[in-house]
């Protein structure tokens, strides 16, 4: 975007009243910003613009304003971050089709970006370690089937679905809630290098400087369904965020999917409970790329079924380790479990541990508690 368009889009949005969708519905009327600007009292009255706002766009900005706006510009170009407008050619077209699309959207990393296989993952930022670990795994078996990976950036599963989006060797975009040139929360900014440097995209329609106040994150919500043809909640409470994000995903058309988990546990009663409500079950990817399938471009689901092979081979594994990978699931099991399901000696469930875990079959988490992948 050139500078003078981009200095009709910030004054625009900084002129008090005016809110995203009467600026949409003007961009509509006129075709861009600067003709906004232009147009006289009547005339924005006439296009649905309220008089008071009208008059306000009018007399234009204090000088406070316009020194803040020169100060955006300052910081966009010094960290090189990419606006893309509602009118550019570059603003993806799903999300230019919800209700209350963003005018502008705040990029860092590689735009535009080809988007029209996108799945969404959210879920809670206390997440179990076998959330995060089933929650990785299906979106790194979705991301190495080109389907981008569209979240939030948050701790917990947020930070797990980037992860295993990177993993998958696929793309990925954060939706932040603060301004593009801030990362939150603070920990994640190498997460959010890997996401840049691997071909993703971190995304933000909050203008620079922005911090990550808490009503900024319900509306950051809808960014992330909106990029999206379907939404996975994984390991959600019952009153988890991430079921506004399910909520808007409805109410925008898209699919929604959730993650089963045991019914006595708190930390699954969200996801438990759109399952009930009719979300889809997932227990793989595959689950999600049958329900997307209509809507992908052709080869994804036959990629998909080139890259999940079997974890276990009978020619690589004695039968020893395939006894001890037969008791494991994605619910975390100890060692002492595991002899005492096995029946086998601790020395052999200990090597056989080593040897899945070096086979990729298994993955050891904190507490030397094992998941089956």
């Amino acid at each position: 975007m050139d500078q003078e368009s981009l200095a009709a889009w910030l004054t625009l949005q900084a002129t008090a009243g005016m809110g995203d969708r009467t600026l949409i519905r003007l961009i509509h009327c006129f075709g861009s910003p600067q003709a906004v600007l232009a147009a006289d009292v009547a005339q924005l009255v006439r296009a649905g613009c309220n008089k008071t706002v009208a008059e306000s766009l009018r007399r234009g900005l204090t000088l406070e304003q316009r020194r803040a706006i020169d100060r955006q510009h300052a910081i966009i170009q010094r960290l090189n971050i990419r606006v893309c407008s509602f009118i550019d050619p570059a603003y993806p077209a799903r999300l230019k089709a919800i209700a209350d699309p963003p005018p502008l959207l705040y990029v860092t990393g590689d735009w535009p970006m080809p988007i029209e296989a996108a799945v969404a993952i959210v879920g809670g930022r206390r997440a179990t370690p076998t959330g995060r670990v089933v929650t990785e795994q299906i979106a790194q078996e979705l991301a190495a089937t080109g389907i981008v990976i569209v979240s939030g950036l948050a701790r917990g599963i947020d930070a797990a679905a980037h992860c295993g989006a990177l993993a998958g060797k696929g793309r990925t975009i954060a939706v932040l809630g603060c301004g593009i040139d801030r990362t939150y929360p603070p920990e994640h900014r190498r997460l959010r290098r890997s996401i840049e440097e691997a071909g993703g995209a971190v995304v933000s329609e909050l203008p620079v400087g922005a911090p990550p106040l808490a009503h900024h994150f319900p509306r950051r919500n809808r960014i992330i369904s909106g990029l999206s043809l379907g939404v996975l909640v994984s390991e959600a409470a019952k009153e988890s965020g991430s079921l506004i994000t399910a909520k808007l995903a409805l109410e925008q058309g898209r699919e929604v999917f959730a993650v089963p988990g045991p019914v006595t546990s708190e930390a699954y009663r969200g996801s438990n409970s759109l399952i009930k409500e009719g979300a889809k079950l997932v227990e793989s990817a595959q689950d999600i790329v049958e329900e997307i399938l209509p809507q992908l471009r052709t080869g994804l689901l036959q990629s998909l079924a080139r890259s999940h092979r079997p974890a276990v081979s009978g020619e690589s594994l004695g039968k020893d380790d395939i006894a001890v990978y037969e008791v494991l699931s994605a619910e975390a099991q100890s060692v002492d479990m595991v002899i005492e399901r096995t029946g086998l000696a601790a020395a052999k469930v200990v090597a056989s541990l080593l040897t899945l875990e070096l086979s990729g079959c298994i993955r050891q988490l904190p507490g030397q508690q094992y998941v089956r992948l």
